[in-house]
């Protein structure tokens, strides 16, 4: 009964969601920073995981000044959810309107061989999946987590792959996959600033505090001789929808050692979430996987 019940409201939620995609995108805004305020108010846990992650990562902030940080980052939080809905459903054209591109968008599209885009985990990471498929040629592979009701993991690839320019690997199907990919001239979309835990993960500093990080990104480019150009997804006030940068591909790596190319590609994670500080993912527990005889940083004290 209650997987029935669950599938009944996941679909309610998902009529809701189509319906608000016909709203002008300023009026979907400020549901989202409503959103926003209710989950700041009410979502406990994330709210101080959220709290610890930017306590560890910008001590250099006070105490007053992480709570508004915090308390932004929740209003940017619920436009991430609510503005699926334009993302989901959208015309192709509409949401060209509301994706700014800058930079070399189409320097995968130009290049020969196989390339990564490495892309932090922004609250507007689904717009860049987007501007993937809009704004260059190549087709796009992407790996992703599946959801626990499946209802919503259906709408998730719908919604992210109804452009028929991307295809989408689960995180259990492993390396092979992902090469074999690769190989058919696919362009990697690389989120890669997640825990998920020590294996095939090495400690490395994210600000200053060692975190689980996968090596496999410069791995991955240096067995496949793939050039890895970073891209940013960015919220913009209001109404005004988003912008995607598509920096300059890296050279210079990957290099002969993934230590320190990982370490590299933190402190560029580093730079960018110091640009847009609200906007990062905090929500997430960076720091899950502790080195051995380290505390948790999540565990409630006192």
């Amino acid at each position: 009964m209650r997987p029935m019940l669950a599938s009944v409201g996941a679909r309610g939620v998902l009529v809701l969601v189509w319906l608000l995609h016909f709203l002008p995108m300023a009026w979907i805004s400020a549901l989202g920073r409503g959103l926003g305020a209710l989950l700041h108010r009410f979502a406990h846990e994330r709210r101080r995981v959220a709290s610890v992650n930017v306590a560890l990562c910008l001590p250099e902030l006070d105490e007053a000044t992480r709570a508004a940080l915090v308390r932004e980052h929740f209003g940017w939080l619920g436009r991430s959810l609510i503005e699926r809905a334009v993302l989901w459903h959208a015309s192709a054209a509409r949401l060209k309107r509301l994706i700014r591109v800058e930079g070399d968008v189409t320097f995968a599209e130009r290049h020969d061989g196989p390339v990564m885009w490495l892309v932090p985990h922004f609250l507007a990471l689904e717009v860049a999946g987007a501007a993937t498929q809009l704004f260059q040629g190549r087709r796009v592979m992407d790996v992703y987590t599946p959801q626990s009701n499946p209802v919503f993991d259906a709408a998730l690839l719908r919604g992210r792959g109804r452009f028929g320019r991307a295809e989408f690997l689960r995180r259990d199907e492993g390396a092979r996959a992902m090469v074999r990919a690769i190989r058919r001239g696919l362009v990697f979309f690389n989120a890669p600033d997640m825990d998920f835990g020590l294996r095939d993960a090495e400690f490395v500093p994210f600000f200053g505090v060692p975190a689980a990080t996968l090596l496999a990104p410069s791995r991955l480019a240096r067995s496949a001789a793939m050039r890895v150009q970073p891209v940013v997804a960015e919220m913009r006030p209001g109404g005004e929808g988003w912008v995607v940068r598509f920096l300059p591909a890296w050279e210079h790596w990957p290099s002969d050692d993934p230590l320190a190319d990982t370490a590299a590609m933190n402190r560029w994670i580093e730079s960018e979430i110091r640009r847009c500080p609200s906007q990062y993912f905090w929500v997430h527990k960076r720091f899950k996987t502790r080195p051995p005889g380290a505390a948790s940083v999540y565990e409630r004290r006192g």
